[in-house]
């Protein structure tokens, strides 16, 4: 009976993790026959579970959504990596940090002890390392409804915020009347947020910081998905130079005109860094650090020339950084 349990619960931890597994897949992952594993979703179902059956040259299984769903089962492995990911996920979204803590507190309620143990041991304290170029985290509000946009592929009605967080009014000179755009693709790059839409009055596809999206009422009218240009979500938000980033927040803060080509700047600068269009081979940098030799140290790894370097202080910080080198 105690085999059996095992077994039954394996193969609901199975059916939960992927869409659809045919018969024989399941056999051949729970290590039995393909006669044993159609009794034991027969037992599912008995429990309640609604395991659906495919039609199909082979047939298959699928586990079916439904309100009499009783709760999720997760396999040891499942388990111990659920619990590392609430760990270890970022706090980019404002009030998960403590909703994190608390789904891992119920997770291991319900764990035994053999597993609490593996999970007291794996015990995690995150230290902050200043190579992370961290970003605020963002409202939830926000991310759940351009979400909800790009998944039911409705227009997305909104005002894009200064880089501050304040709205512009009509009477300011950079007021920008509020956006209507075809949302895509919600995108998770270097902790920050972006949204990759199609953008009809201009034609474009522009790319917007979440953190700066303020979204109207939701306006419920579907469009017809278009091909991004190029293909690829990661190239397009990796390799644009203009995705809405801010001026970093740091103690030290600088600026240099370099000779690459912006998109080639905007892939590799640390995130948050603001990358501007000069030419096709030149673009202006913006970051921070925590010193002025720090700032002069990232720009080394560019291996390229530059110029027009601002303020004072990083000039200095990079004629320093050239006599340590030239000494080397």
């Amino acid at each position: 009976m105690a085999t059996t349990s095992e077994r039954i619960l394996k193969l609901l931890s199975l059916l939960a993790s992927r869409r659809e597994w045919s018969g024989d897949e399941l056999a051949a992952r729970a290590g039995v026959s393909t006669r044993t594993i159609r009794r034991d979703i027969e037992a599912l179902r008995e429990l309640g579970y609604p395991v659906l059956t495919t039609k199909g040259p082979d047939g298959g299984y699928r586990l079916g959504a439904g309100t009499t769903l009783p709760p999720l089962m997760f396999d040891d492995d499942q388990a111990v990596a659920v619990a590392l990911a609430l760990q270890t996920a970022p706090a980019t979204v404002f009030g998960l940090s403590d909703a994190a803590a608390r789904a891992l507190e119920t997770i291991q309620q319900v764990m035994p002890a053999r597993l609490r143990a593996e999970i007291d041991a794996l015990r995690i304290t995150r230290l902050r390392n200043w190579w992370e170029f961290a970003a605020p985290p963002i409202d939830a509000g926000a991310l759940k409804a351009v979400g909800n946009a790009v998944r039911k592929g409705h227009l997305l009605l909104f005002d894009y915020l200064r880089p501050d967080g304040t709205r512009p009014e009509p009477r300011d000179a950079d007021f920008v009347p509020p956006l209507r755009v075809e949302p895509h693709h919600l995108v998770l790059w270097a902790g920050r947020w972006y949204l990759v839409a199609y953008e009809p009055a201009s034609g474009s596809w522009p790319i917007y910081r979440v953190d700066r999206i303020h979204a109207h009422t939701p306006t419920g009218r579907p469009f017809t998905r278009r091909d991004l240009p190029g293909g690829s979500v990661a190239n397009h938000v990796m390799n644009s130079y203009d995705r809405g980033d801010t001026r970093p927040d740091w103690q030290c803060v600088g600026t240099a005109r370099m000779d690459l080509p912006p998109e080639i700047v905007a892939r590799w600068a640390p995130g948050g860094s603001v990358v501007e269009y000069v030419g096709p081979a030149q673009a202006r940098i913006t970051l921070g650090a925590w010193s002025w030799a720090g700032i002069a140290g990232i720009l080394a790894t560019f291996d390229a020339d530059i110029d027009v370097i601002e303020p004072a202080e990083l000039r200095d910080a990079c004629r320093a950084l050239a006599r340590r080198l030239s000494k080397a």
